[in-house]
């Protein structure tokens, strides 16, 4: 994967809006699982081609160096090799102006080196200003997209968390439920009223018990009256129409 590429996945997974995401997803943990391997997967992309662009980085870098460091030696020895021919031609001696000739020669010789030397330099340059800009927004994005790695883990956990609370709240619910349905204690009130029913009917029982008995002891009353009535009556019959209670 180029470059290019990876930069462009880099920056779209660091923007991403993870909550809009999750609000569109049918099963946000799934949804969480997925964008947790997008992100794991990529952040291990990005890494290697952060590592890739560093290395050509500072390659470039260490050639640019190179090439500014042999500019400025071939330039010393351009002015030495000019310094020299000059020396020669002071001096007047001779066979002095082919020596001369033949050192500025050498320094001409140097600057063109100098020059070829500060030519790549200067060509590497853009290159170098465009790479480290890529490698800034690659470690920028790559940093981005662990930190809401860290945060899609974070949500994951809680939205894990929350869905074993809710189904443990589900569960008890659920059994709650089933208690009410079948309440024991219905059972209970039916079996209470069963045995109130009981009981009155034992009171009854006794209250009809009771009342027999007076009606008994009536009964017994209603003979000792009409017995008394028929002493009376034989009395009043002997004593010639003069009624008085017995044994008077």
């Amino acid at each position: 994967m180029s470059k290019q590429t990876i930069l462009g996945r880099v920056t779209q997974l660091a923007k991403a809006n993870i909550n809009a995401l999750l609000d569109q997803a049918e099963d946000p943990q799934k949804m969480l699982d997925q964008l947790i391997r997008d992100y794991t997967n990529n952040i291990s992309e990005a890494e290697q081609a952060v590592a890739t662009t560093i290395g050509n980085l500072r390659m470039l870098e260490a050639d640019h160096t190179e090439d500014v460091n042999a500019a400025a030696e071939w330039g010393a020895k351009a002015l030495a090799a000019s310094r020299k021919a000059d020396e020669l031609r002071t001096a007047g001696t001779p066979g002095t102006p082919t020596d001369a000739d033949k050192f500025d020669n050498l320094a001409k010789v140097a600057l063109g080196r100098q020059l070829q030397s500060e030519k790549e330099a200067k060509t590497a340059e853009p290159t170098i200003a465009a790479q480290t800009e890529v490698v800034e927004k690659l470690k920028s994005g790559l940093n981005s997209m662990k930190t809401k790695l860290t945060e899609l883990q974070a949500k994951r956990d809680e939205l894990v968390a929350r869905a074993k609370t809710a189904q443990a709240q589900n569960t008890m619910m659920d059994a709650v439920k089933n208690i009410d349905v079948m309440d024991p204690t219905s059972d209970l009130n039916r079996f209470e009223d069963k045995v109130r029913r009981e009981e009155a009917m034992a009171l009854g029982k006794q209250e009809l018990a009771a009342s027999t008995l007076d009606a008994q002891f009536e009964t017994l009353d209603d003979l000792d009256k009409n017995a008394e009535v028929e002493a009376r009556l034989a009395a009043l019959k002997a004593g010639g129409g003069k009624s008085s209670p017995a044994g008077v």
